[in-house]
């Protein structure tokens, strides 16, 4: 009785949805193919026409051949192998709603059964009559016109009668697919890419507590966590098994940069991944697997055949391997060969960085201070500079200069590089200085080859990974992100690199007039215990920020020297950069929020149910800006959002 009424209730749902087609698809499978972990993008039938295949959702293995109807719900895994033959089949993919309002019971019924994720298999009696069905749906839908659309709609609906009828008359088992499961499976495909909690839950379709809750019943931990160990497993094995640089690995594991990579490998693990890597004696060549080798020369093995994009039909033959850029490479060994050619014609190269190693850091008051040796050699031109890599001799007035990092300080002092990273060429702060500057590439990806061809006599970069390529075209000056903590920090030290000290003095002078303006005036109008929270609008959750990492952070904490709110004002301080849920965004949340997003508006947040009770949304203190504005962090952006901000707080 039990299960009739459940399918009882399960028709009243279907009964009440709102059905809209997505897309009908036909795919042919040859016995040398196979569709493999493939992520539902919605709800579907999958129809066999021809063939037969072991089809497994979610683990849940059967086979299929013609005739044969599956069920499964959006973010659900599926995998085909043909038999000993094509299998041919048809997917229809469709989203159902239940309109609103309506009868609570309904919505209860909904929430607790979730029809349209519910997993079964069943062979149709009346096969022939629903295989003609299936066919004129398939081409309804293919002529594309409103009316055979809404054609195909009705068509769909019969089918689902068909369908409905028989799960009646036979009593089938409706499997409800397992949240836990497809979330660690899907987590342990895809750590690579940026997982964030609320869309792991809008693909299952399910709440955000419904999903942590059944997660921390059945592993003691919540999917955050859960996706941190994998991506910690992996970064540990490419440390150990291959020469991958910290950059390739943090990409690989899914982390935005190095930087973000290394606070949460020290949080967890409780050494850096450098002292990892070290003290398991694993930094020779090959020494345990010579075949791992370097991440970016393999492969992401993460990665799936299917996406869920226009490229659904592309199937992987047997004998077909990926492809991946060589550029790389290429660049490498042109460095090689000017290296060579240069030694050849007998030129005195310029002398580079010394030897040194690639061990830890030293201490980041020794960054600050570069020191010019009594020994340089004045006539020449040069002189000698005591960097993290050592004694580095550069060019006393450097006139080809390569800067990826801190183009804003070079800016400041009336240097102009001839290459940068794009990212600095869109930087609307000093735009109009920046005509002629060539570009070499996104931080990330430069392009050795495009630097090579600018010739520089100085090469300025934040980019450790990159240091040694560098190294090998000019004499380059490592500056790794988070050594220069502050706008007087920055502009000291390279005042210090380009022999700029007169004009470092200068900028800072004014600078800090017009600090002490700002302060002033804010003071006038703001309470000095009030906090100051910096947000950024990341889609269903919420990012926030520490004083060294844009959206505001050098202008706010340290210009105008306020605080955060102060319960968990520390661990914003020490990571930089957090996520947050909507649930606990009020936690974080200033008397002030200083928020960068690209669509919302103050009257947005007012409207919705969780911005809406925040103290500062509902009187008017929160600063929207665009993200082209709020994401720099050097010296000049810091100044123009120091004046931006204050003129914002006077009105206040």
């Amino acid at each position: 009785m039990n299960k009739v009424l459940k399918l009882n209730e399960h028709t009243a749902l279907w009964n009440r949805a709102s059905i809209r087609l997505l897309d009908i698809r036909r795919v042919v499978l040859g016995i040398d193919e196979e569709l493999r972990a493939y992520r539902v993008p919605s709800s579907f039938f999958l129809y066999a026409l021809r063939g037969s295949a072991e089809v497994e959702l979610d683990s849940a293995a059967g086979g299929m051949k013609r005739f044969h109807v599956l069920h499964g719900g959006k973010g659900a895994c599926l995998d085909i192998r043909p038999s000993a033959e094509p299998f041919e089949y048809v997917l229809v993919f469709y989203k159902a709603v239940i309109p609103l309002p309506s009868r609570q019971e309904i919505l209860d019924l909904l929430h607790q059964h979730r029809p349209f994720q519910l997993q079964y298999r069943l062979v149709p009696h009346s096969s022939l009559a629903l295989f003609s069905k299936i066919e004129e749906l398939e081409r309804s839908w293919k002529k594309g016109g409103e009316l055979e659309h809404f054609h195909a709609k009705a068509l769909f609906y019969q089918c689902v009668y068909e369908l409905l009828w028989q799960l009646h008359r036979d009593g089938v088992q409706l499997a409800r697919a397992d949240l836990v499961s497809q979330s660690i499976r899907y987590m342990e495909e895809q750590y690579a890419s940026a997982i964030a909690l609320d869309g792991l839950a809008d693909l299952l379709e399910c709440s955000v507590g419904h999903l942590v809750k059944l997660f921390k019943r059945e592993t003691g931990v919540s999917p955050i966590q859960y996706l941190t160990q994998i991506r910690l497993k992996h970064a540990k094995e490419l440390l150990l098994n291959s020469e991958s640089t910290l950059e390739e690995i943090a990409i690989y594991v899914g982390c935005p940069d190095k930087y973000y990579f290394g606070r949460m490998f020290k949080k967890h693990i409780g050494q850096s991944p450098i002292r990892f890597r070290t003290q398991r004696g694993q930094i020779e060549k090959g020494v345990k697997n010579p075949a791992i080798g370097r991440i970016f020369s393999i492969g992401n093995h993460s990665s799936k055949l299917y996406s869920g994009d226009e490229n659904y039909y592309q199937h992987r033959r047997e004998g077909e391997l990926p492809m991946f850029s060589h550029k790389r490479l290429l660049a490498t060994m042109l460095i090689s060969l000017t290296l060579f050619l240069s030694a050849c014609s007998g030129a005195a190269a310029p002398q580079g960085a010394a030897s040194g190693n690639a061990g830890n850091v030293q201490a980041s008051a020794e960054q600050k201070s570069p020191e010019a040796s009594p020994q340089a050699e004045a006539a020449g031109g040069t002189r000698m500079i005591k960097t993290i890599k050592g004694d580095i001799e550069i060019p006393d007035q450097a006139q080809r200069v390569v800067v990826d990092l801190y183009l804003g300080s070079f800016i400041a002092l009336d240097v102009k590089p001839v290459g940068t990273p794009q990212k600095n060429l869109e930087n609307p702060y000093y735009k109009a200085e920046l005509a002629g500057v060539e570009n070499i590439g996104e931080y990330e990806s430069i392009s050795l080859e495009k630097i090579l061809e600018l010739q520089p006599d100085l090469i300025v970069t934040g980019n450790e990974m990159a240091y040694e390529s560098f190294s090998k075209i000019a004499p380059t000056v490592l500056v790794p992100f988070g050594n220069l903590k502050t706008v007087h920090e920055e502009i000291e030290f390279f005042g210090q690199v380009l022999g700029k000290e007169q004009e470092a003095e200068a900028w800072l002078a004014n600078f800090d007039k017009q600090i002490a303006q700002a302060r002033e005036q804010v003071a006038q109008h703001v309470p000095a215990e009030a906090t100051f929270s910096l947000m950024e609008d990341w889609g269903k959750t919420v990012g926030v920020f520490g004083d060294n990492f844009g959206r505001g952070g050098q202008a706010i904490y340290h210009a105008l020297d306020r605080k955060l709110p102060p319960k968990h004002a520390a661990e914003v301080m020490k990571e930089q950069s957090l996520e947050i849920s909507m649930e606990i965004l009020e936690e974080y949340a200033g008397d002030y929020i200083i928020f960068t997003s690209e669509t919302h508006t103050l009257e947005d947040l007012k409207a919705d149910s969780i911005w809406g009770t925040l103290d500062a949304v509902k009187n008017d203190r929160v600063y929207i800006w665009h993200g082209d504005k709020s994401w720099y962090f050097d010296p000049i952006a810091t100044s123009a959002q120091l004046e931006e901000l204050t003129a914002w707080l006077v009105k206040q």
